[in-house]
C-alpha cells in the first residue's frame, strides 16, 4: 500500500511538472503585455500632463461631460499631446475627410506615444489604411434589411436591438456602424424610440431587448430612465441589455446617479468591449464596481483585431484582467468586413489558435465564445477548434486540449 501511494505521488509530481512547463511560455510573455491596472501610477502622471494642457481640474477629469466637451478631433490638438510627423498629420487629416474621428482625453491618455503600433493608438487614431482599403461593405450585417420598425434591428425569434444614438466617446477605427456616425452627434427622437417600444409591445415573443448605438450610455440619465422604465413595464420583456463602451473609453460616465437608475430595473445586463489589457485601468475597475453594486451583470464582447489582440497571450491576459475587475469574457467577435477596416481583420486560423491556447490553459471563466457574424444579418455563428474527431452509435473519438486522442463510450 505504501508503495502504491508513493508511486501515485510521484506520478502526480511528474504531471504537475508537465503542466508547469505548459504555463512557462505565457508567464514569460506576460511581462511584455502592458496592463492598465499595473501601470496606474504611470497613467496618473499622464493625466496630470493632460489636465495641464486643457487647464482642467481633477474634478473636471472625472466629469464625463467635460471629457466629451474636450474630445480631441483635430491634428493640432492631437499633436500637442502625442507628437506627430508631418506625414502622420497629413494622413489623419486625409482620412478625417472621409471618416469621422474623435477620442476622449481619458482614452488618449492610455496611449504609449513612443510606440507607433500601440494598441490604443491603433483603435482610436485614423490610419491611412482606412482609405486605401478597397474591400468591405458599409453595412455587412444587412441592418437595413432587418429593420421592421424605427431604431430596431431584428435577427432572431425572441430578441432585438434598439439603436438609440450615433454618439460615442471615441469613434473606434474598426467600428461596424461607421456609416451611422456622420458629422453630427444625434440621438434618436423620442417619437422613433416610442415607435420601437410599440413594436416590442405588439410582439409578445420578444423577451430580450438590447439598447445600443453608437453608445447607449451617452443618452441623458433622464432618457435612459425612461427607456428602461418603459421596457420594464412590458410583461413579456424578461431581460434588458445595454451595449456600451463607456467603461473602456469614458468610465467616468458610470456615475452613482446612473447606477441608481439601473438598480430600479433588474434584471439588467451590460456588455462592453475591452479589446486589450491596457484598457483595464483603475478607472474601469471603479466603473465596474459601481455597476456590480447596482446589481448589473457584466460581460465583455472583445473584437479580434489584427495587431491589437490577435495573439493568444494578449487575449489570455485581457481575459484574466477582466475577471480581476469582475467582468466575464462573453464573446470574441471576428472583425466584420466593414468598408475601410480590412487592415484589422485577422484570419480565422488566428482566432482558432487563440481558442486552442485558452481551452485547458486557463479557467473556463476566462474562455469566451469565438463568433463570426454571418453576413446579411444571418446571426452569430460559433467557431470552435475540432475536438470531436468522429461519432458513431458506439463511441465518440475526442481530441483533448493537449492533443491526446481518446475513445469515449456513446450510450443510448
Amino acid at each position: 500500500m505504501a508503495t502504491e501511494k508513493s508511486n501515485a505521488r510521484q506520478a502526480s509530481l511528474d504531471r504537475a511538472s508537465e503542466l508547469k512547463k505548459r504555463a512557462e511560455s505565457y508567464l514569460k510573455n506576460r511581462a511584455n503585455i502592458p496592463s492598465g491596472l499595473e501601470l496606474a501610477s504611470h497613467l496618473e502622471k499622464k493625466r496630470e500632463k493632460y489636465l495641464d494642457f486643457f487647464q482642467g481640474t481633477q474634478d473636471q477629469w472625472e466629469d464625463w461631460h467635460w471629457q466629451l466637451r474636450n474630445r480631441i478631433t483635430d491634428t493640432e490638438t492631437l499633436n500637442s499631446l502625442i507628437p506627430l510627423t508631418p506625414e502622420q498629420r497629413e494622413d489623419i487629416e486625409k482620412v478625417g475627410k472621409e471618416y469621422r474621428w474623435a477620442v476622449s482625453p481619458y482614452y488618449l491618455s492610455l496611449i504609449d506615444e513612443n510606440d507607433p503600433q500601440d494598441p490604443i493608438l491603433l483603435q482610436s487614431i485614423p490610419s491611412v489604411d482606412e482609405i486605401l482599403d478597397t474591400v468591405g461593405e458599409a453595412d455587412p450585417m444587412g441592418e437595413e434589411f432587418t429593420n421592421p420598425a424605427p431604431c430596431i434591428t431584428r435577427r432572431y425569434p425572441d430578441r432585438l436591438i434598439i439603436n438609440v444614438t450615433n454618439l460615442c466617446a471615441m469613434y473606434c477605427r474598426h467600428c461596424q456602424r461607421r456609416r451611422n456616425i456622420g458629422e453630427v452627434d444625434q440621438h434618436q427622437t423620442k417619437a422613433n424610440i416610442e415607435a420601437a417600444l410599440d413594436y416590442i409591445r405588439a410582439n409578445p415573443e420578444i423577451r430580450d431587448v438590447l439598447i445600443t448605438g453608437g453608445d447607449a450610455l451617452l443618452l441623458s440619465d433622464q432618457m435612459i430612465d425612461w427607456i428602461l422604465g418603459e421596457l420594464h413595464k412590458i410583461e413579456h420583456v424578461e431581460i434588458k441589455r445595454i451595449g456600451t463602451r463607456t467603461p473602456v473609453t469614458l468610465p467616468m460616465r458610470i456615475t452613482d446617479e446612473l447606477c441608481a437608475i439601473f438598480e430600479k430595473y433588474p434584471p439588467l445586463y451590460i456588455n462592453t468591449q475591452f479589446n486589450h489589457p491596457m484598457e483595464v485601468t483603475e478607472e474601469a475597475k471603479k466603473a465596474a464596481d459601481r455597476l456590480i453594486k447596482a446589481g448589473v451583470m457584466l460581460g465583455n464582447q472583445a473584437v479580434l483585431l489584427k495587431g491589437i489582440n490577435d495573439d493568444p497571450d494578449v487575449m489570455k491576459r485581457l481575459n484574466h484582467e477582466l475577471l480581476k475587475i469582475r467582468i466575464r469574457p462573453y464573446y470574441i467577435f471576428h472583425a466584420k468586413n466593414v468598408q475601410g477596416t480590412s487592415h484589422f481583420i485577422p484570419s480565422i486560423e488566428d482566432g482558432l489558435k487563440i481558442m486552442e491556447n485558452l481551452r485547458g490553459y486557463t479557467s473556463g471563466m476566462a474562455i469566451p465564445t469565438y463568433i463570426i457574424n454571418a453576413p446579411g444579418g444571418k446571426g452569430k455563428t460559433p467557431i470552435l477548434p475540432e475536438y470531436l474527431v468522429s461519432l458513431n452509435e458506439d463511441e465518440a473519438v475526442l481530441r483533448t486540449w493537449e492533443g491526446n486522442i481518446i475513445h469515449y463510450p456513446n450510450k443510448k
